[in-house]
């Protein structure tokens, strides 16, 4: 799977989970969805990370 397509796929999550929190939940887990996005956005990094470094090397 191509790298852009999962970081693609990590920001439509973390608007997903955004757009859920403040309207049927009123924004009462503001927490747990920043938590979450918080830990995506660094798994993208990292994953974006390794892949430019791999390319780099090739």
């Amino acid at each position: 799977m191509k790298t852009y397509i999962i970081l693609f796929i990590v920001i439509i999550a973390m608007h997903v989970m955004t757009l859920v929190n403040t309207t049927i939940f009123d924004g009462q887990w503001n927490g747990i969805v920043l938590m979450i996005s918080n830990a995506l956005f660094l798994i993208a990094a990292i994953f974006f990370g390794t892949e430019f470094r791999a390319r780099k090397k090739a």
